[in-house]
């Protein structure tokens, strides 16, 4: 079975930066499962890896533009530590969520200086090309739940089915089996 938009793809992989560092790796956890076609995964790598099976093994690289877009210096702004909230420690360097009109994304405390803090809400990969190593080991049809919900439902044992807690999905693509 070949992949293509609404299957379940099973992947081991490795990411390396244009220098050779690696940035990420499925080697020391469980391969990645996503559903093909549902932005699951980054544009560039479901292009490369389209029409591939199992077994197959690729090497690619995914320009900025397909993988995590080009930096937007617009992204990077300041605001005050008493956004923050008070007693927040803040650090150089460190992540939280924000929320903001297009949902919530990660930011990066990227300067502190005083009471102003310089923030960069570009993704961390934003601007880089990404090099993968990727084999497909397996390819398997959706079930109508993945199709439904968009993403891969991995091995829920409720008895009930999957659910997000509030009767409704499975939000994150994890199974809470809670209720």
């Amino acid at each position: 079975m070949v992949i293509e938009k609404d299957r379940v793809v099973t992947i081991d992989y490795k990411l390396h930066d244009a220098a050779g560092g690696v940035l990420d790796s499925s080697e020391a956890s469980d391969p990645l499962i996503y559903l093909h076609g549902n932005e699951n995964i980054i544009a560039g790598l479901e292009k490369h890896l389209l029409g591939k099976k199992a077994g197959d093994e690729l090497v690619c690289v995914v320009p900025a533009k397909e993988g995590y877009g080009e930096r937007d210096e617009a992204l990077v702004f300041k605001v005050t530590k008493s956004e923050f909230g008070e007693g927040t420690p803040i650090e150089l360097g460190m992540q939280f969520e924000a929320h903001g009109e297009d949902g919530a994304q990660i930011v990066t405390v990227m300067g502190i200086d005083g009471d102003e803090v310089t923030i960069d809400a570009n993704h961390p990969l934003a601007g880089e090309e990404l090099h993968f190593s990727v084999k497909v080991v397996d390819v398997r049809e959706a079930t109508a739940e993945e199709l439904e919900h968009g993403h891969v439902h991995g091995g829920c044992d409720c008895d009930e089915g999957c659910h997000d807690g509030h009767g409704h999905g499975c939000g994150d693509g994890g199974c809470d089996c809670s209720d």
